[in-house]
């Protein structure tokens, strides 16, 4: 027997030197995790130091600048942190050079000229580890992807490049990936990132980016990199203002949320469409045909006649009694004031101011001319001043002109104006709209009445007379603050030939009593997430939109004021829309904001939804949405889905059945159905959601709502990444009779 190629213990070559390779990666990722832990400890330190305030080297720094010092080495320890995790996944070798290692930061040898020895994935240098390949290998000849396990290296694969080799699996990271057992959150895709997700995350485009792609292709999780990429290409633009990330519905944005913060990015405010209006809560829900009028942009119309006709003229001329004559605001003086108020141009409740102006002339024209009728003159302009100035006091004090006023051009809230437009039938006709808005409870609020209520906020404007209250109220504070600051400042300086060196510079650094005055002001300490998230006038560097294809016209107007620089990465799936209010085509979405600044791209290869059930979900989908490619599935998962027939009696038992099977198991699961089946959510809850297991429940029922109907079924029926199954009392729909007909227990896969 030949022992050509074996050692003496008889390992093959290629093993042992597998094994000599492994015990390399390991010594090399242990050093970069001891240089991981060293930062970690130096960037505490300095952040220890800088909460007490000693922080800067720079003694005359201010109290703003030792805070911004905090905020910073807080972002810097975060992303540490978030690096132990997985912290390098792989090494890139060049034809000709050194071999590059990639992971989640990058680290680099202080002392070899910063010499990278862990470079960020999302360094132009490392792009190859995920676009090269063996027809297009851009000067590479190997990809290795390392298996950890905490911070030990367990394994690695390797793809070479240009020739063939005995361990070349370069998609078993990928399909390790995609076969793990789901957990309570999306997980990141740094380590697996293909070229078609790579060419997106990394495209070079300031203004809306449109990814499409069916269920399972990555489009959000291809998003959510995309934004860790532009955080890092153009950190400083993205963290002045921050990146808003808009979902569909709670549960949603819990499952995506870790995400970002995996890849060291905090600068990010989640959100639903229903929650953009700080403050705001959403309690009801607007029927299909209802929603569908409120998202039209048509309904602008509507708030625009709203507010006019608040805007009013007094049937009956308004006596005002003053001191020496009664005037009176008649209906021509209001329609003058009116017209000007209008033609300001200013919104509502700031043209308030105009229409007072207008009336208040008149009325003080009318007055003096009746007050001075015999005595004065014109010509005498001192007195006939004084007198003017007299009675626009004696107005402004007067309580039935300021109920006039509060009558004919009220202040107006966005909330108050909408609730009693809803709940008033002549109020709705007056303002052309539709009767079915008409409700009882006008401030019950639904997801439609969001961007309604954020348009009425630019339509109506601040009320000005409150803000100059508050503006000259906190004046006054301030005088006060500045007052007990000067005290301050004297005890301190009157101590200087006591102190020390170091305290002598503090003193002398409170120059002035208003400085002192901002030391003792109460800072907004909150990350800017938080600052951003209660602000309805903040706007963002950057937007995301996951399940876009759900949101109306009306939705997208209070989106594109969030971000004036229509930066925006959109991600959606047209045929998956179940809105009727929804996008019907990119291209009507974006043409009337960013005309010829828009970009679409798709995602074809479904990561999620095995052979199997995507099979299944084709069908269906080739019925509502024939001109539609299903995405290809990647994988097969060996397990058939299924479909059971139960009458009523047996449906909460099977239903239970399916829920213990899956309790002994490894992963997620959900059951999906119609209102009314106990332990089930609905598909529109689902959205963007994975689970190892799925259940759907009656989905005759599902289907029964029409298109609407077909889509969320669509959408239950793709959740699965191992394992679907089908409980029916009706016949099974059409599209579903490929379904393999079992009994519970087999259709687990038993």
């Amino acid at each position: 027997m030949s022992t050509q190629g074996y050692d003496s213990t008889g390992r093959h070559d290629s093993t042992r030197r597998y094994d000599d390779e492994l015990r390399s990666e390991q010594r090399y990722v242990a050093g970069l995790y001891a240089r991981l832990d060293a930062e970690r400890a130096r960037v505490k330190g300095r952040h220890g130091a800088a909460l007490k305030g000693a922080a800067s080297q720079d003694k005359d720094g201010t109290l703003v600048d030792r805070d911004a010092e905090v905020r910073a080495l807080a972002a810097e320890m975060r992303r540490l942190d978030v690096a132990d995790s997985g912290l390098c996944f792989g090494r890139l070798d060049a034809v000709a050079g050194h071999p590059s290692y990639i992971g989640r930061i990058g680290i680099f040898d202080e002392d070899d000229e910063y010499e990278p020895l862990l470079l960020d994935w999302r360094a132009p240098a490392a792009r190859a580890f995920y676009t090269a390949t063996a027809a297009s290998p851009e000067g590479m000849h190997r990809r290795r992807q390392f298996r950890t396990r905490g911070r030990g290296v367990v394994g690695f694969t390797d793809e070479e490049f240009g020739r063939p080799d005995w361990h070349a699996r370069g998609d078993e990271a990928l399909l390790a990936a995609v076969n793990a057992p789901r957990g309570d959150g999306m997980r990141d895709i740094v380590a697996t990132i293909q070229a078609e997700q790579d060419r997106i995350i990394r495209l070079e485009h300031p203004g809306v980016l449109v990814i499409e792609g069916g269920p399972g292709t990555g489009k959000t999780v291809v998003a959510l990199h995309r934004v860790a990429y532009l955080l890092y290409t153009q950190r400083e633009q993205m963290e002045r203002n921050g990146v808003l990330v808009v979902g569909p519905n709670p549960a949603f944005l819990n499952h995506i949320g870790h995400v970002l913060p995996s890849l060291g990015e905090s600068n990010v405010v989640f959100t639903t469409t229903g929650d953009l209006v700080p403050g705001l809560r959403v309690t009801a829900e607007d029927a299909p045909g209802v929603a569908e009028r409120k998202g039209s942009r048509e309904i602008l119309g509507v708030l625009a006649a709203a507010i006019a006709d608040r805007q009013r003229l007094p049937e009956h001329p308004v006596l005002l009694d003053l001191a020496d004559v009664t005037v009176r605001i008649d209906a021509e003086t209001a329609q003058w004031a009116r017209e000007e108020a209008r033609a300001s141009g200013l919104p509502h409740n700031e043209a308030r101011t105009v229409f007072a102006e207008i009336v208040t002339y008149v009325l003080t024209e009318r007055a003096i001319g009746r007050i001075g009728r015999g005595w004065l003159s014109r010509s005498d302009k001192q007195a006939w001043e004084q007198l003017r100035a007299d009675l626009v006091t004696e107005l402004a004090e007067n309580d039935a002109f300021t109920a006039a006023l509060d009558e004919l051009w009220p202040v107006l809230t966005p909330q108050a104006l909408l609730a009693q437009l809803y709940s008033s039938p002549e109020r709705l006709r007056a303002a052309g709209a539709d009767a079915a808005l008409g409700r009882t409870d006008g401030d019950a609020w639904t997801v439609s009445d969001v961007p309604l209520l954020d348009e009425l906020v630019d339509l109506l404007g601040r009320d000005t007379a409150a803000e100059k209250a508050a503006a000259l109220a906190a004046t006054r504070e301030r005088r006060a603050e500045a007052a007990y600051a000067a005290g301050v400042l004297d005890l301190m300086v009157g101590r200087a030939d006591h102190m020390d060196d170091d305290d002598h510079l503090f003193a002398t650094d409170l120059l002035y009593a208003e400085d002192l005055a901002d030391r003792f002001a109460q800072r907004d300490d909150r990350e800017l997430s938080e600052r951003a998230a209660a602000d309805r006038d903040w706007t963002y560097r950057h937007v995301v939109v996951d399940e876009a294809q759900e949101l109306s016209e009306m939705d997208w107007r209070v989106l594109m004021r969030r971000c004036p620089s229509r930066s925006f990465t959109v991600v959606g799936d047209l045929a998956q829309r179940r809105s009727p209010a929804g996008a019907r085509s990119w291209d009507a979405v974006f043409e009337p904001y960013v005309p010829g600044r828009w970009v679409y791209r798709s995602l074809t290869v479904n990561y999620r939804t095995p052979a199997e059930i995507m099979t299944v979900a084709a069908a269906l989908l080739a019925e509502f949405a024939p001109g539609v490619r299903p995405p290809e599935s990647v994988r097969a998962c060996g397990v058939a889905p299924w479909s059971r027939a139960v009458d009523e009696s047996d449906l909460a038992a099977a239903v239970d059945e399916f829920v213990v099977d899956e309790a002994g198991r490894e992963g997620t699961s959900v059951v999906i159905g119609p209102p009314g089946v106990p332990g089930a959510v609905p598909p529109s809850e689902t959205k963007g959601l994975e689970f190892d297991a799925v259940l759907v429940v009656e989905p005759e029922r599902i289907l029964a709502d029409g298109p609407r109907g077909a889509a969320e079924l669509y959408v239950a029926l793709t959740r699965a990444t191992q394992r679907l199954g089908v409980l029916h009392r009706e016949p099974l729909p059409r599209s579903l009779t490929g379904l393999t007909q079992t009994g519970m227990a087999a259709g687990l896969g038993r």
